[in-house]
């Protein structure tokens, strides 16, 4: 259960790193279009190229292939890791529906438990008046008892007394009876209950055995993991070193007076972009900072959930009194809170299996690469939880595995995606999502030790169709 502490942390950290985006922009990596920089020579380099500018043309052409190929595993390896996290994230989505629905179960047992100890005491309580009219009628001198009927002055007026007595006794019999078997029937409901608590526990159990075997598997894969790891930062340091023979043999074939231009058009874009970047981005933080009403609607879908890093049993928290009256949103409008509320998160630090509606919470254990980041110590968000906190401030509740968001919507072309839409990566969306902008752009948050960014769209491995929420 979240703790006011971390509450009261988070939200001053995601308003603070909002207004700050455009430092975080900067430290995002590739958050713009523009690519790495090319070299940029002195005037003595250049001088001194002359002689080597038909130099390494050969070379060029093998650099090329040898870096589209670390590329290409670095691709599947970012994916199999991708996966094996969202694995997770499932089963731990999966396992709280399972407690839910334990806990309902567990309600209407107590309820007809109690129900049916009311139509015990009924049953008993008749029984005994039943027990006391007997005795009356064949002890006491009332209307009723045997004794006035023994003593009564004629034939038929002893007639009229039985028939009376007997019409009483089968009343309160009828009453008993009736008791009975409403008390037969509440023993029933509280049967039926008991069962579906039973088939609830067992489905509870086949969500924590789940959740065990998912653990198990990443353990199971972290020596394997570990292995890819270093196998990309191998490919990494090729693919460094690779684009270096390549700047170099660019400036063999080209010469170095064109490398100098080609860096000052790249500056200029460089700066045009990054500015164009911050300004958005401080607009949108202070847009979600004032709409007090996307907030609000973020707050009652968050309110009395379980959270998503909670791996011990424990029950829910409880809810609090929803505030009422928010405004609907849809259309353009919803779109754009969409958008201003992702935004709003540009530069906050990835955290494996963080995030919710109210905004970046602490990652989780995953024993290997996320580890090594420290994300279970780290307050930010993982690729599903970035879009529950963007979709809640229009009150849509999203589950936290990307798996399941791609079934959350009306799925369309990828081709004619549009802005506000969630794009996906992997076997039914299960490796990764991020939010399209438009014009080729997306936001994501994209893995351990990176940040939430803007960045191109990566046709590599995407699905075919686009996820849309908001018409």
């Amino acid at each position: 259960m979240r703790n006011n502490g971390e509450t009261a942390y988070r939200r001053p950290l995601s308003i603070a790193l909002g207004l700050l985006v455009s430092v975080a922009v900067v430290l995002a990596g590739p958050a713009v279009a523009v690519p790495p920089p090319p070299p940029n020579p002195s005037d003595g380099q250049i001088a001194d190229a002359g002689a080597q500018v038909d130099a390494g043309v050969t070379e060029v052409g093998a650099l090329i292939n040898e870096v589209a190929a670390a590329d290409q595993q670095l691709q599947q390896l970012d994916g199999e890791v991708a996966r094996k996290r969202e694995e997770v994230n499932k089963a731990l989505v999966d396992l709280q529906n399972a407690r839910d629905a334990a806990d309902a179960a567990a309600a209407v047992v107590l309820d007809t438990q109690r129900e049916l100890a009311d139509a015990g005491t009924r049953v008993d309580s008749a029984r005994r008046n039943f027990d006391q009219f007997a005795v009356q009628a064949y002890t006491r001198p009332a209307a009723e008892s045997m004794v006035v009927y023994l003593a009564a002055s004629t034939p038929a007026a002893a007639l009229d007394q039985a028939q009376l007595l007997s019409l009483v006794s089968k009343s309160q019999r009828q009453v008993l009876d009736g008791l009975r078997r409403a008390q037969i029937e509440q023993g029933n409901k509280n049967s039926s209950a008991r069962q579906a608590k039973s088939a609830a526990d067992a489905a509870a159990a086949a969500a924590e055995q789940a959740k065990l075997d998912a653990e198990h598997a990443v353990a199971a894969a972290k020596a394997a993991l570990d292995q890819q790891t270093v196998q990309r930062d191998n490919l990494q340091r090729q693919r460094r070193d690779a684009q270096g023979r390549l700047d170099f043999a660019r400036q063999n074939v080209a010469g170095l007076q064109g490398q100098r231009d080609a860096y000052l058009n790249w500056d200029q874009q460089r700066k045009a972009e990054e500015a164009a970047v911050r300004a958005a981005a401080a607009a949108a933080a202070s847009r979600a900072a004032a709409d007090q009403n996307a907030q609000g609607r973020a707050g009652q879908l968050g309110a009395g959930k379980r959270p998503h890093t909670q791996l011990e049993s424990s029950a829910p928290p409880r809810r609090t009194t929803p505030r009422p009256n928010l405004p609907s949103i849809n259309g353009a409008a919803a779109i754009e809170t969409v958008v201003d509320r992702a935004m709003s998160q540009l530069g906050v630090v990835y955290a494996w299996g963080g995030g919710d509606e109210d905004g970046p919470t602490l990652g989780i254990h995953d024993g290997g690469v996320a580890d090594s980041y420290g994300d279970y110590n780290k307050v930010g968000f993982d690729c599903s939880g970035l879009m529950i906190y963007a979709f809640a401030g229009i009150g849509v509740a999203l589950p936290h595995y990307s798996g399941y968001q791609y079934n959350a919507g009306t799925r369309v072309p990828v081709a004619q995606r549009v802005r506000g839409d969630m794009l996906f990566w992997g076997p039914g969306g299960s490796e990764h999502v991020a939010l399209y902008l438009g014009d080729g752009q997306m936001i994501e948050a994209p893995e351990s030790g990176d940040v939430v960014r803007v960045t191109a769209v990566r046709e590599g491995g995407i699905m075919p169709y686009a996820v849309r929420i908001v018409d």
